[in-house]
C-alpha cells in the first residue's frame, strides 16, 4: 500500500511539474515581441540626445522617450513633400502610439513657434512639434544626425525610427507614405 501511495504520490509531481512546464512555455509564447536586438540592424548607433523646446516652449529631451519606439522627423513648413507625409504621421500617431510610437518633428527653418503653432493646427498635427530655444540648435540637433549616419542631411524630409533602447534603426531621405514606415517599424512596436 506504502509503495502505491509514493508511486501515486510521485507521478502526481511528475505531471505537476510537465505542467507547469508547459504552462511556463505557453506563457513565453505569449510575449509581444519586443526583442529589440534581434530586430537592430549591425551597426545601428546610438542616437544623438538633445534638447530642443515643444510650440509651448517646454524643453524636450530626446531620453523623455526611452522605451518609446520614434520617429523623428527633419521637416519645414514651407517644404512640399514635408507637407505630404503630414496626414501619414497622423494616422500612424492614431493607430500606433498606445503600441508606443512617438513622432517627434523637428521643424528647421520655418519660424517663430506662433507661425508653427497656425501651421499646427491648420493640418491638425497630433504630434510633438519642437523647434530652438536658443537660435539655430535645430541646425546642430540636424549635424548631429547627420554625423551619427555618416551622411549630412542636406534635404527634408529626412526621417528617422530610433527603437526603444535609442539605437537609429531606419533613416529615410525623401518623404515615404504611412505603409512604408509602418514595415519598418513594426519589428520595434
Amino acid at each position: 500500500m506504502m509503495k502505491k501511495t509514493i508511486l501515486f504520490t510521485l507521478t502526481a509531481v511528475i505531471m505537476g511539474c510537465g505542467q507547469g512546464s508547459a504552462q511556463a512555455e505557453a506563457q513565453k509564447k505569449n510575449i509581444p515581441k519586443k526583442t529589440v536586438k534581434a530586430a537592430r540592424p549591425k551597426g545601428a548607433v546610438k542616437a544623438p540626445d538633445f534638447t530642443l523646446a515643444d510650440l509651448e516652449g517646454n524643453r524636450v529631451q530626446l531620453a523623455d522617450y526611452g522605451g518609446k519606439v520614434v520617429l523623428l522627423n527633419f521637416w519645414g513648413t514651407w517644404c512640399g513633400p514635408c507637407r505630404r507625409e503630414i496626414p501619414d504621421f497622423i494616422e500612424l500617431v492614431d493607430k500606433y502610439q498606445e503600441s508606443g510610437l512617438e513622432i517627434l518633428g523637428v521643424t528647421l527653418t520655418s519660424g517663430p513657434p506662433e507661425n508653427i503653432q497656425r501651421f499646427s493646427d491648420h493640418f491638425g498635427i497630433n504630434y510633438t512639434l519642437l523647434t530652438d530655444i536658443e537660435a539655430r540648435e535645430t541646425d546642430i540637433v540636424r549635424w548631429e544626425y547627420g554625423k551619427a549616419t555618416g551622411r549630412p542631411i542636406n534635404g527634408i524630409p529626412t526621417t528617422f525610427i530610433i527603437d526603444r533602447d535609442g539605437y537609429i534603426v531606419k533613416k529615410y531621405i525623401g518623404p515615404r507614405p504611412e505603409h512604408i514606415f509602418y514595415k519598418d517599424l513594426k519589428p520595434y512596436l
